[in-house]
């Protein structure tokens, strides 16, 4: 499974360079570049007890740029589930979603000033290769800034079938850099 972690990671730092090289001929009030942070984390299915490892580890990229005037975030998630996910993938989650937040950085608790549900994600993880793996991109969110900075935030939320319990708590990420 580190393999494909391997293979993600030179895939985001090729899509960056490809990005960068398209951010190079853009005009300059579109060359405004997202300031992004990578996190992971690990989960366990709890509804699965077969002989194969059952964790999932999912990456998370959190991203948020300003432009003109409006703070844009997005993030994707990339994972490397179990290889007996790809048995059992239609039947894994009753629900799952990423839950994308843009925050106002002030010193506390950053309040939350617009948020969105992308519950495609469920649909991409029961649709995982052959090994397990794969990945989401949620839409971005756009939102007029005020003063201050902003940052991208968010988190995955999971309900795993047949342990008849509704969502977990959250699994959290690290947020992007502040904008």
């Amino acid at each position: 499974m580190r393999t494909l972690k391997r293979s993600t990671s030179a895939a985001v730092v090729l899509a960056a360079l490809v990005g960068t090289a398209a951010l190079a001929s853009a005009s300059p009030a579109s060359a405004a570049s997202y300031h992004c942070k990578t996190s992971s984390a690990t989960v366990d299915d709890s509804s699965y007890s077969g002989p194969d490892s059952d964790n999932w580890d999912f990456d998370v990229t959190l991203c948020a740029k300003r432009s003109g005037g409006y703070i844009y975030t997005t993030a994707t998630v990339y994972w490397d589930g179990p290889y007996s996910a790809a048995q059992h993938s239609a039947y894994t989650f009753n629900k799952a979603k990423f839950q994308l937040q843009t925050k106002h950085s002030v010193r506390g608790t950053d309040p939350v000033v617009t948020t969105a549900a992308y519950t495609g994600l469920e649909h991409a993880l029961e649709h995982s290769s052959a090994h397990g793996n794969g990945s989401y991109s949620t839409g971005t969110l756009k939102y007029r800034a005020g003063t201050g900075r902003y940052l991208a935030d968010g988190y995955i939320q999971l309900d795993w079938s047949g342990d008849g319990k509704s969502y977990r708590s959250p699994v959290l990420f690290t947020a992007s850099p502040v904008v």
